[in-house]
């Protein structure tokens, strides 16, 4: 086979298999008509009490994003004290620069008291 066609069948696979997937999740459904019981909202097996729409603080969603950068600094991280021995010493600047970025970061969102949680 030339790569071309090679290219072809795995493109050809990856469009079959969630199209068979749906297919199949189709035929084995459950045909019935939901209850009105299979209509509530389910939260972990306790009934719901009250609304569902309710208002979240924007300190939630601060604290969420703070944790997704840090998440993301300890990516970067990981591969450079990898390859550290043979990175040498500027490499190892740019890496202080970057953490100073990020603590500055942590102080300036601890300021604003992105790090409450009440």
């Amino acid at each position: 086979m030339s790569d071309h066609s090679t290219l072809g069948v795995f493109l050809l696979l990856t469009l079959a298999f969630p199209a068979a997937a749906m297919v199949g999740a189709w035929l084995l459904r459950a045909k019935s008509a939901p209850s009105a019981e299979k209509q509530l909202p389910y939260e972990c097996g306790v009934d719901p009490i009250g609304s569902g729409w309710m208002r979240f603080r924007v300190n939630y969603f601060l604290y969420a994003l703070v944790f997704l950068a840090f998440d993301v600094e300890t990516i970067f991280l990981y591969p450079w004290a990898v390859k550290f021995q043979s990175l040498g010493l500027f490499a190892f600047v740019e890496m202080l620069i970057f953490i100073a970025i990020l603590a500055l970061g942590l102080w300036y969102a601890w300021k604003e008291g992105a790090l409450q949680w009440y």
